[in-house]
């Protein structure tokens, strides 16, 4: 009977499971990681480092979190992570924004499912709703980033609501109205009805509308042109409702313009035959087809800088509208649609606006917050632009009816095009002109100031510096105030008598130590001569009750938490968000800290893309494409979420779906595997088992090369943030290097030689110096796995933890280029090999490579390559032979590995029942008549027992 070497052969033994059982293990991780205070852990031993720290963009404390969440603050972790992993001290304090509309917006919708006033509610009692629905949120949020396995300060995150957080954001508005740069302004602004706020651009989305469209005739009343006596400019708008606004019209100085006659008119037409027009010249048939101009003559061709001084009156002059309307010349005008002439209302428009101020035209006030023409307005107080919920009022069929009886209108229609919504109620938007509270772009050089820094910044990826740069060079000045409850109020004093800001800085100071004490809610519960101070009288001055912008509260965030944490800095390494943001956070933060400080708060800005779903399309209910993080934990685990962030380009959209996930959990199998493999092949290393690089074979010098090499590229990409390279590198390293190739040739080796053979000591070394690093290349990316690997080998001491490392120091000299180039030729022949006994196994000639005994013929240098090499080893065959010489004809060949051909043989002699080689010594050991030499040698201190034959050790892939 056969005898059974099995309890000879040293196979991988390891606790380490193949399954992860993530959803399982990974919530047992992080009590650990709190049990055993790894954040304070991590604080104390990199105490003396190099700072890195990222500054947490504050997402917004309302509802639970979504997949972008999960993307943003994974790739945040990640970064900290690798930057703690490359010897730096990354302290992470994450933080909320706490204040503004969609918190107000929940309070407000409780109010009216009631049937509440909530302008009946004292705002006192209003604050502290919105507070306490903010506390809520943030509870919940935490518990679900930390699930993510994102490492921070979570004990002491910062928030926008915080009483410190408060007093210097007021401070900051403080810096402002000091340096001047604060002012108070009547200005166009993007204005919800619904909200009954202005809202910044980073609070607007667009949606296709329908508008009315109006073409209008202006009379021409003062010409310097006989061409133009008794003839009507016309114009075109997608905005009636503004029409009784306009104070005058721009043309544009470059355009051609013609005066036509009207000579025919269709059935219907509200043209007049005989009536002198004028417009675009370029515009003249699409403007006929519209309005049913069937026939004209043009009688005069005109520049447009003819144009100038001419003076029309309002289409409902006579009406309360008998005033001037000049004609100025704008480089906004275009002949891309409508008549190339355009009505401004400089009460409605920013390029109306800052036109009709550069010629002194004072911009009215029609429209009041609800959406309705002020009393005062001729012919349509009271009418409606938009309903109290954002529908279409009145205004605009009011207005057309008033045009067509002053015989104004020359045609109407509708087009649907893209326009402003509010991005929480969804409402449309008007633009309104109100008095807001405004930071100045030219005061102080805060434009210039901003460009400056952004040319200071390194961006990632870098054509994020081109879109910040834009924005800031064309943006107009900064309106941070709006009209709500919930917020920072804009904590400033006007003089009544001559419309002047109280700048004292003592009184800023009064108020600042307030909100620490008490927070912003002092503002409106105290009466203001505790913030004025002896010899002023309350009577004097009005106390401005807007709140700020959350812009500023947020762009003021590095104010309040990187400059009064002492284990942070100023300015920070990094910020990262979306790509939005560019209009948002990173926007506002540099106009804060440069109108403040004089340079960006941040040394680089990282944006990454949305995500969407495996079809390319944004996510939504109605589609039923919606992926929740939770979901995705519950089945896979975080490290699934984590590896998926890292998996693709994260500066470009990110897709997800059942089957990414299914891909990317292959992956990580791979991956664990690895990890699986080396813990088992590592039991019972110990030091006495090392062996110095100069004594390993050269297959063991090779890994230790790609080690060198990969650690090259890990190091590189934590650098750049490109965390799809290590990814992939690690990936490709896992797979191709080790588990298919050197795992695959060295587990003869470690399962079948003596413990003290040299070749396995080595590899055993190799795997040692494997294990260590890929844990800590994994850790950042993969932190519940890595761990999990690290403790199954290194016990569960409170001070044990991969993330108390850092990214192993590889020697210099493990690069060995001409090694490097010697093996890759030593694989292409592999290769070759490999493929010719893959196709004998297909066709049944034999079973197992093993049986196999190889011919390979090859150039002098492919043979060469092999010296001191066996390529039965390499080849995983019994044996092999390597010669130079033109392959045979029958020969296998790759067509990109030229000059190798194999002819396979079948190995002769006998086959060894420990290692299953097929060698003609077997059968000749004297006492061991079934080993071969290398086994006989192995068991020669132990006999084996009788029994079956188990299971061949080489049989098959070790990963």
């Amino acid at each position: 009977m056969a005898k059974d070497y099995k309890a000879t052969v040293f196979l991988p033994q390891t606790g380490f499971p193949m399954r992860a059982g993530l959803p399982q293990l990974e919530p047992k991780l992080l009590q650990r990681w709190s049990d055993i205070d790894l954040f304070g852990q991590l604080r104390r031993t990199s105490a003396g480092r190099e700072k890195f720290v990222l500054h947490d963009g504050p997402p917004y404390a309302n509802g639970n979190l979504h997949i972008g969440h999960a993307l943003n603050k994974i790739l945040k972790d990640v970064i900290n992570r690798s930057q703690q992993m490359l010897g730096k001290d990354a302290n992470y304090v994450p933080g909320w924004d706490c204040h503004g509309l969609p918190i107000e917006w929940k309070i407000e919708e409780k109010y009216r499912a009631a049937g509440q006033d909530k302008d009946a509610v004292p705002i006192d009692e209003f604050r502290r709703e919105c507070r306490e629905f903010a506390e809520h949120w943030i509870g919940v949020q935490k518990e679900e980033f930390r699930r993510l396995g994102v490492e921070g300060d979570w004990d002491r995150p910062y928030t926008t609501m915080a009483y410190p957080a408060e007093a210097q954001i007021v401070r900051e508005i403080g810096r402002f109205l000091m340096n001047g740069g604060l002012f108070r302004g009547s200005k166009p602004v993007l204005w919800s009805v619904v909200e009954k706020t202005a809202l910044a651009e980073a609070e607007v989305e667009y949606h296709d509308h329908t508008s009315n469209t109006v073409f209008i005739r202006f009379p021409v009343a003062q010409s310097d042109l006989p061409e133009l006596a008794g003839a009507s400019v016309v114009i075109w708008t997608t905005t009636p409702w503004t029409l009784p606004g306009n104070r005058a019209t721009a043309y544009g100085a470059e355009i051609p313009y013609v005066v036509v006659e009207v000579t025919e008119v269709a059935d219907g037409s509200l043209a007049r035959a005989g009536e002198r027009l004028v417009l675009a010249e370029a515009l003249v048939a699409a403007v006929a087809a519209e309005t049913g101009i069937t026939g004209h003559r043009v009688l005069a061709t005109l520049p447009g800088t003819a144009l100038a001084g001419t003076v029309c009156r309002h289409p409902l002059a006579g009406q309360g509208y008998d005033f001037a309307v000049p004609m100025l010349a704008g480089d906004f005008v275009t002949t891309d649609q409508g008549t190339g002439i355009v009505h401004l209302a400089p009460g409605h428009g920013a390029d109306d606006y800052e036109l009709c101020l550069a010629h002194g035209v004072t911009a009215p006030q029609t429209v009041s917050e609800d959406g309705s023409y002020y009393p005062e307005v001729p012919l349509f107080a009271g009418r409606r632009v938009l309903t109290p919920y954002g529908k279409k009022g009145d205004a605009d069929d009011s207005v057309i009816a008033a045009m067509a009886a002053a015989g104004a209108l020359l045609g109407r229609g509708t087009l649907l095009h893209s326009y402003p919504h509010s991005w929480r109620s969804k409402a449309p938007l008007i633009f309104r002109n109100t008095p807001q509270w405004f930071i100045s772009m030219t005061t102080n050089g805060l434009r210039e100031t901003a460009l400056a820094a952004i040319d200071e910044t390194r961006f990632v990826p870098p054509q994020g510096q081109n879109r910040l740069r834009s924005m800031i060079e064309t943006r107009p000045d900064w309106c941070i105030s709006r009209q709500r409850a919930w917020g920072v109020p804009i904590a400033v004093f006007v003089e009544k008598k001559t419309g002047e800001l109280l700048r004292d800085q003592a009184v800023v100071d009064r108020i600042a130590a307030a909100f620490e004490a008490e927070g912003a809610d002092a503002w409106y519960t105290s009466p203001p001569e505790r913030f004025l101070g002896n010899g002023r009288k309350a009577a004097d001055y009005e106390q401005v009750k807007d709140v700020v912008d959350v812009w500023f509260d947020s762009g003021s965030t590095h104010a309040f938490v990187l400059e009064q944490r002492p284990e942070l800095a100023w300015p920070a390494s990094l910020y990262l968000e979306g790509s939005d943001q560019h209009r948002g956070w990173f926007h506002s933060s540099l106009l804060e800290s440069c109108g403040t400080r004089g340079r960006a708060p941040y040394e680089a800005v990282l944006t990454h893309g949305f995500v969407m779903d495996e079809q390319g399309r944004k996510m939504s209910k109605s589609l039923g494409n919606v992926t929740a993080p939770q979901t995705v934990i519950d089945e896979y685990g975080a490290d699934i979420l984590r590896l998926w962030v890292v998996s693709a380009d994260y500066s470009e959209d990110l897709r997800i779906g059942k089957e990414i996930l299914k891909h990317q959990s292959e992956m990580y199998r791979r991956l664990r595997n690895t990890l699986r493999y080396l813990l088992g092949a590592l039991d019972g290393f110990g030091p006495d088992e090392v062996v110095a690089p100069s004594e390993m074979p050269e297959l063991e010098r090779w890994v230790l090369h790609r080690l060198a090499e990969t650690d090259r590229t890990v190091r590189q990409a934590c650098a750049d943030f490109e965390f799809h390279t290590i990814f992939t590198t690690l990936h490709n390293f896992c797979a191709v290097d080790l588990s298919a190739f050197y795992f695959d040739i060295r587990k003869d080796s470690l399962y079948c030689d003596r413990p003290d053979a040299l070749r396995r000591r080595a590899c055993r070394t190799v795997m040692d110096r494997l294990f260590d690093c890929l844990t800590a290349w994994l850790a950042p990316i993969l932190c519940f796995t890595a761990e999990e690997a690290w403790l199954a080998r290194h016990g569960e001491g409170p001070e044990t933890s991969v993330h108390l490392r850092v990214f192993p120091d590889i020697p210099a000299e493990w690069i060995d280029e001409a090694l490097a180039a010697k093996w890759q030729t030593v694989r292409d022949v592999r290769r070759v090999v490999t493929g010719a006994l893959e196709l004998e196994r297909a066709q049944r000639r034999i079973g197992a490579s093993l049986q196999a005994a190889p011919l390979v013929q090859a150039a002098p240098e492919q043979v060469a390559a092999f010296a001191g090499l066996s390529l039965a080893e390499i080849a995983i065959t019994s044996t092999a032979e390597i010669v130079s010489g033109e392959p045979l004809a029958e020969a296998f060949r790759l067509d990109d590995v030229p000059g190798v051909g194999v002819v396979p043989r079948l190995a002769e002699g006998g086959k060894c029942q420990r290692c299953w080689r097929i060698l003609p010594e077997v059968g000749q050991v004297p006492g061991h008549d079934d080993l071969c030499a290398r086994c006989a040698d192995a068991v020669a201190d132990g006999p084996a027992a009788d029994g079956p034959v188990a299971d061949g050790p080489a049989a098959g892939r070790a990963a």
